[in-house]
């Protein structure tokens, strides 16, 4: 078994799309409309779904909103300089909610941020 992808609910595909893709660097690996069911699935990724983990971003059409609830905690992606990747984010207006720096009772060097819909996505220091 192996991990395939995660999926978000989001309430606006193109900002979504935006957000991953222009600010994170993903690259969006396949998209299909589903008339009859009324949604979209968009999988973004850093390598093709054959090599690795992807996220798939679901559009119901005509919901622009979801309630997260508190049992959602996030994606954790790995990073080179996560000094620049945050300025990189930032000057791209992508919101930070905090700021690069050991994380609490340890010293991995973590940051967050948060994409259009509310979701926290992690940013870790590579090692090394």
């Amino acid at each position: 078994m192996r991990l395939l992808h995660t999926m978000l609910r989001v309430g606006n595909l193109d900002r979504s799309l935006t957000f991953y893709c222009d600010i994170l660097g993903m690259k969006l690996l396949r998209r299909k409309d589903y008339p009859t069911g009324e949604f979209t699935l968009a999988f973004v990724g850093y390598e093709e779904e054959s090599n690795g983990a992807v996220i798939e971003l679901t559009h119901n059409w005509g919901k622009d909103s979801y309630i997260l609830g508190d049992a959602y905690g996030h994606i954790a992606l790995g990073v080179d300089d996560i000094y620049g990747t945050c300025e990189t984010i930032r000057s791209q207006g992508g919101n930070i909610t905090r700021e690069p720096g050991p994380m609490k009772h340890g010293t991995t060097v973590i940051a967050f941020v948060e994409d259009p819909d509310g979701y926290k996505i992690e940013l870790i220091q590579a090692k090394g």
